[in-house]
């Protein structure tokens, strides 16, 4: 195993009382690997603005001005997060999402609300007759 030793050890840091953090699974899981530069930029931008819950009440116009990007790159970057699902956005909030796998963040419908495909034909048949 490689030892580790600080570069600088009068420099080394420490967690504040406003921290935010990047969950590791980030890197781990690829998360990364399916961003734009541009979105990994708004996305760092995000964890470290948002609240415990996630939550940023920044506004575009803030946004754009930070990260040097126009309003309408903006809009796309912010659209790639969403369809990765790293975050959610709804005019004026974004919410900075949970990194679970897949398959935990599916829709979970009732058991009354699902159909075989075996019906779903059925039907399809009855309502073409």
């Amino acid at each position: 195993m490689i030892q580790k030793h600080p570069i600088c050890p009068n420099l080394i840091r420490k967690v504040p009382k406003k921290f935010s953090w990047l969950d590791h699974r980030l890197v781990c899981d690829h998360h990364i690997d399916r961003c734009s530069h541009q979105a990994a930029t708004l996305y760092l931008f995000l964890v470290t603005v948002s609240d415990s819950q996630g939550l940023s009440y920044y506004s575009d116009h803030s946004i754009s001005k930070r990260l040097a990007m126009d309003e309408n790159s903006l809009a796309q970057v912010r659209q790639e997060l969403a369809h990765i699902g790293l975050i959610a956005y709804k005019k004026p909030l974004y919410q900075v999402l949970a990194l679970d796998t897949p398959h935990q963040q599916t829709i979970k419908r009732p058991r009354s609300q699902l159909q075989s495909i075996q019906k779903i034909f059925k039907q399809i048949g009855e309502e073409a007759s």
